[in-house]
């Protein structure tokens, strides 16, 4: 297990301690249980209904876990790789979805660009980005 010092893990990156990093912490573990039990329902009950959109429920669930983890613990590369891989994904996905629809004939957490989920899959990654931008440029004390 890491030391800490204060908010900060060994490694120097600064954790979500308080504040904004707690709710953007809060709100990635929430779409991570949702994404991840919407999923599990899908494959579990319907898999062969629509293979590719609950796959692909199922690695937005897996993203947002990452995401969730490397934000609580100070890891910063790691928190931005999986942010920017769900925005490039709600992007995609969000953007096939509307062009070909018979190619999800079923909901992802990403399809219409999170419409399902009042659009916070689309803000979310954005929020996050900006966050650790501004982590990144707050001095250290």
């Amino acid at each position: 297990m890491a030391e800490t010092t204060g908010d900060r893990p060994a490694g120097g990156q600064p954790a979500a301690a308080g504040g904004p990093g707690r709710v953007l912490v809060a709100v990635y573990g929430v779409f991570a249980l949702a994404a991840g039990a919407r999923a599990a329902v899908q494959l579990s009950t319907r898999f062969a209904e629509a293979p590719v959109a609950y796959l692909l429920s199922a690695l937005a669930a897996a993203v947002y876990v990452v995401a969730t983890v490397a934000l609580a613990r100070g890891g910063r590369r790691v928190a931005l790789v999986a942010i920017t891989v769900e925005l490039v994904g709600v992007l995609v996905v969000g953007t096939l979805s509307l062009v070909d629809r018979a190619a999800f004939p079923d909901e992802t957490v990403w399809s219409g660009y999170g419409r399902g989920y009042l659009f916070i899959p689309l803000v979310l990654p954005v929020v996050g980005l900006l966050y650790l931008r501004r982590a990144t440029r707050t001095p250290s004390p």
